[in-house]
């Protein structure tokens, strides 16, 4: 959520900023929400103060022997008058709160204007994309073998977008997970955290996912009626994990906090029709590896950099061509300020593919749960950065690694830094 006092003092300004990154925002509602909110907070404000003064004088009245039935009637109507005024200012408070809800964080500086993934700025690349001397299968043909990659099957247990892994690829498939967690933490300082799946309204509030984009989340419900106790799927454990400290005021020793979790996913959005419907790339249920990064201020940019480094250390150290790309202000996610994406090499398809994004939202989060660090210059509580980013996800890391380890005979070479967790394996065949 933005700091309130840019829709308060600045905004126009903070209007146009919106703008480069494709939201409209209200202003006019908020001009006219903001004046009335002044006035009627103005007349609640006189209203108390008269209910004090005649109370007073009601018990100076008593006191001395006085007829008080006129100054009684006189409270009472001020009563009525102020509970009518404090709830519409209520109102009114509650619908500038529910606008601010939905407006996405602002655009740091160094980010490229633009109103889609065409105004990306890609930054760097590494890796040479191999050239085959025969014909290249994309990952669903590499997974058809022994029905080893079977969509009909996940379609028959759930529905579209659902997939079974069997036999080699699953256990490849649980290698390279476990392969990013023992990177993660052993190399790169990460404590793992083994959080909960389904979380409530509160979490997903904390991290941008509620309101604006509550279909896309798939919920469950225990219970009827008013007493139903709603959950949520997670989308990513970005939403676990940053939601640990809402709520908290972290010791400066403990930063920066960097956390990463292993789950499974679940996203009801899965993206629009094509080819991404083919296979695994878009899903329903995927899984991932995530980072998550509770920082300084100060020290959140170099936090952001860090991040991007050890994501982009998975695919360098399995061999997949990939390049960073600096997503531009049309493009970012709802709760970024700056994002960098990781795209891999994919054969099949002849083009580099998202596999990775790595954000670092400011303060934005932190306002909505309340996440503060005692800054030890001031004494005070003050707000953290969140950053989160993917290291990397599970199933597009298969994906890259079937389609860019590929041999003649469909056989699929195991990468040397994941044959430890295939038993020695190192051949897919």
């Amino acid at each position: 959520m933005l700091d309130p006092a840019l829709l308060r003092g600045q905004l126009a300004a903070t209007a146009q900023r919106l703008q480069q990154r494709g939201f409209v925002l209200p202003v006019a509602e908020l001009e006219g929400l903001e004046g009335e909110r002044k006035t009627i907070q103005m007349r609640t404000q006189e209203l108390q103060n008269l209910r004090n003064t005649r109370s007073k004088a009601i018990g100076m009245a008593k006191a001395s022997g006085g007829d008080v039935a006129a100054l009684m009637a006189e409270v009472a109507g001020i009563g009525d008058e102020l509970k009518a005024s404090e709830e519409k200012l209520e109102h009114i408070r509650a619908r500038i709160d529910a606008i601010a809800a939905g407006v996405p964080n602002l655009a740091d500086a160094s980010v490229p204007h633009g109103a889609d993934e065409t105004g990306n700025v890609e930054q760097h690349r590494w890796g040479t994309p191999r050239t085959f001397d025969f014909p290249v299968k994309d990952h669903v043909e590499l997974g058809a073998r022994h029905g080893w990659l079977d969509g009909e099957t996940g379609a028959k247990l759930s529905g579209s977008r659902f997939t079974v892994l069997r036999g080699g690829l699953a256990r490849l498939h649980r290698a390279l997970a476990q392969f990013m967690l023992d990177l993660h933490t052993g190399t790169h300082g990460y404590l793992e955290i083994n959080a909960p799946l389904l979380v409530n309204a509160e979490s997903m509030r904390g991290t941008g996912q509620l309101p604006k984009f509550e279909d896309d989340l798939f919920a469950t419900a225990v219970g009827q009626g008013e007493a139903a106790s709603k959950r949520y799927l997670i989308p990513t454990s970005e939403v676990s994990m940053t939601n640990i400290v809402r709520d908290e005021i972290l010791d400066d020793a403990t930063l920066p906090l960097r956390m990463t979790a292993h789950t499974p996913c679940f996203r009801a959005e899965a993206g629009a029709a094509g080819r991404d419907t083919r296979g695994m790339i878009r899903q329903h249920q995927f899984e991932k590896v995530e980072l998550v990064s509770i920082a300084r201020p100060e020290e959140s940019d170099a936090e952001h950099e860090r991040m991007t480094r050890c994501a982009e250390a998975v695919l360098e150290a399995l061999d997949l061509p990939y390049r960073r790309v600096l997503l531009c202000s049309g493009d970012m996610g709802f709760s970024a300020r700056k994002t960098f994406d990781l795209e891999v090499w994919l054969p099949s398809q002849g083009s580099y593919r998202e596999i990775s994004s790595c954000s670092n939202c400011g303060d934005f989060q932190a306002r909505r749960m309340q996440a503060r660090w005692r800054n030890p210059a001031t004494g005070k509580p003050e707000l953290v950065h969140t950053l989160n980013g993917s290291g990397v996800a599970v199933g597009r890391a298969l994906i890259a690694v079937m389609e860019n380890h590929q041999q003649a005979d469909g056989s699929i070479a195991v990468p040397g830094v994941l044959r430890a967790y295939m038993g020695g394996v190192a051949v897919i065949a």
